[in-house]
């Protein structure tokens, strides 16, 4: 009897050693990639359901108290959700927090200015670089090794200074759109639409759950680098799927798809709207007309809460083809498959409009 009681107190004080953190995220694109490095070992807490604005949400009780919980929060930053960042403050001081938009080796970008874009390239790219492969991903401490990557040529690979990016974190909100500022220059917060960074934030993760949980370290490092080759055949495959839609011509509902379009060599002529939650005024509709005229836009792709009767607007004699974006994935499934689903319905949802 008595080393059965041993044997029990040993296995119980085993389990709560081994306890797996408890971790919520803001959005159900980076739940899913916390899934994935997380799977066989625990599943985090996802605070912004589907379907909710991540820029001006009201959480639940149940959603309130896992955040109070979380002994890790995993959030894209105060760009996307300004309103998340006082709840994060009040948590305890042992709880810790991976904001995404400030991880090193990612690809930043800032808002296109004006209906149709004007003069934007992606030189406004601040202070983080391109990781066009992962081969180096065991060791994020130190990326001086990037700085001649392709996309980031000529800029200031400090690392450590964001503060051009932070500001813009800080921006009032504009609009109707609480939290999150669409003026020109403010840092686009869709940084989740470009794969390779995902690609990089997976190590971020799984060193952060390995520092709370070292014995799962394994498992964690294990699972992001599976996920991260997962993610690099998937965009090998959109990039073959999507090079023949270059110069393609095309309208977006409001400009949210910059990092998807960046990556994948797919750039839109203008967005209808400043915002999602900002109908367009009669001015605004009319320059976006003139753009669908004079670039010869073959294609406006609408969002869920689109109004039909703006692509009717829009038409000047030749018919407009379109299809639905949805940039966080509301009707998909949260977990381990929805990242990669909203990249492939993405794409697709390019192909159907685009293709000849």
């Amino acid at each position: 009897m008595r080393r059965l009681l041993c044997t029990t107190l040993l296995f119980s004080a085993g389990l709560a050693h081994a306890e797996v953190p408890r971790v919520a995220t803001d959005i159900a694109p980076v739940h899913s990639l916390v899934s994935m490095v997380m799977q066989g070992a625990g599943s985090p807490d996802l605070i912004i359901p589907p379907g909710a604005s991540p820029h001006s949400y009201a959480m639940r009780p149940t959603e309130a108290r896992n955040l109070a919980q979380a002994d890790l929060v995993v959030w894209v930053g105060p760009s996307l959700t300004a309103w998340l960042k006082g709840p994060l403050d009040s948590l305890p001081q042992d709880a810790q927090r991976l904001t995404l938009q400030d991880a090193d080796g990612i690809r930043l970008l800032t808002n296109r200015s004006g209906v149709a874009f004007e003069a934007h390239d992606h030189g406004d790219e601040a202070g983080h670089e391109d990781h066009d492969g992962h081969d180096d991903h065991d060791d994020h401490d130190d990326h001086e090794d990037h700085d001649d990557h392709e996309d980031h040529e000529g800029h200031d690979h400090s690392g450590d200074d964001h503060g051009d990016e932070k500001d813009h974190a800080d921006h009032e909100a504009t609009d109707a759109h609480e939290g999150h500022d669409h003026a020109a220059g403010a840092l686009d917060p869709h940084m989740w639409l470009d794969p390779q960074n995902a690609i990089v934030w997976l190590d971020q993760i799984a060193a952060m759950l390995s520092q709370q949980d070292p014995e799962n370290a394994t498992l964690y490092s294990g699972n992001a680098e599976k996920a991260q080759a997962r993610l690099t055949d998937l965009q090998s495959d959109l990039q073959a799927e999507l090079a023949p839609l270059a110069g393609q011509k095309f309208i977006v509902f409001h400009d949210a798809y910059h990092y998807f379009e960046a990556r994948f060599g797919v750039e839109a002529s203008a967005s209808i709207s400043l915002s999602d939650g900002a109908a367009p005024s009669a001015a605004r509709l009319a320059e976006v007309r003139d753009v669908v005229k004079e670039s010869q836009a073959a294609c406006v792709f609408t969002e869920p809460q689109f109004n039909a009767g703006l692509i009717e607007a829009l038409q000047d004699g030749a018919p407009l083809k379109s299809a639905s974006l949805d940039p966080i994935g509301a009707q998909l499934a949260p977990g381990v498959e929805m990242y990669p689903s909203l990249l492939r319905d993405l794409s697709g949802a390019f192909t159907a409009c685009l293709a000849n």
